[in-house]
């Protein structure tokens, strides 16, 4: 990561506004997991939107649940959910209060920290995969559903916050459709990425799954 890269940490008005503006604005910025062996820091390289009950890729698109209520803000919050019976993905809470809306975060560059990362995802043949794609991102920095609602702002002593980091040049950030999205909610533009950046994560477009007959 840059040397000059700003520490600063973010405030509650980066995330009070659309999730379409926040999105992209996220890429470059600096995610810190503080555990108990130590801090773990991922810049920001691919993000994705989801605009809550007008958004039919959305676990809020139904309304408010026991599982997405976290969604409803306040905005700089954690959203961390469980998929598949086996991994978590880890979301920050945007937009205002009472309207749901996240960014998923789907990949990184790992800095500080990386051989703690690395313990965790021993798997990763590269450091540059060890992050790359939220699955990952999340089983990487230790992520899991007890850190589900902690605030991102309000303690950058805490177990998770955002740092200023070193935003791209706006001609390198991409956008295109999210990925694994099906339905009403799969041509939506709103996953946006670092173009040419190695811990991106391969584009993939939805798959029905086959009913039992």
């Amino acid at each position: 990561m840059n040397e000059g890269t700003d520490h600063t940490p973010l405030t509650r008005d980066f995330f009070d506004r659309s999730v379409q503006e926040v999105a992209p604005d996220l890429l470059g910025r600096i995610l810190v997991r503080n555990t108990d062996q130590g801090p773990i820091e991922v810049r920001l390289t691919e993000v994705e939107a989801y605009a809550g009950e007008i958004d039919p890729g959305s676990h809020a698109f139904r309304g408010r649940t026991a599982r997405n209520s976290v969604m409803f803000g306040p905005p700089g919050h954690s959203y961390v959910y469980f998929t598949y019976g086996m991994w978590h993905c880890l979301n920050l809470v945007c937009g205002p209060e009472g309207r749901a809306s996240g960014v998923l975060l789907r990949a990184g560059e790992i800095g500080i920290g990386a051989d703690l990362a690395r313990k965790r995802r021993f798997s990763a043949r590269h450091d540059r995969e060890l992050a790359k794609g939220p699955a990952r991102l999340a089983t990487a920095l230790d992520v899991d559903r007890a850190l589900n609602g902690i605030d991102v702002v309000g303690c950058p002593e805490g177990p998770l916050s955002v740092l200023q980091g070193t935003p791209p040049p706006r001609d390198q950030v991409r956008s295109g459709p999210r990925t694994g999205v099906g339905g009403d909610g799969a041509h939506q533009p709103w996953r946006f990425w670092i173009d040419g950046d190695p811990t991106v994560s391969p584009y993939r477009a939805h798959v029905p799954r086959r009913r039992a007959t």
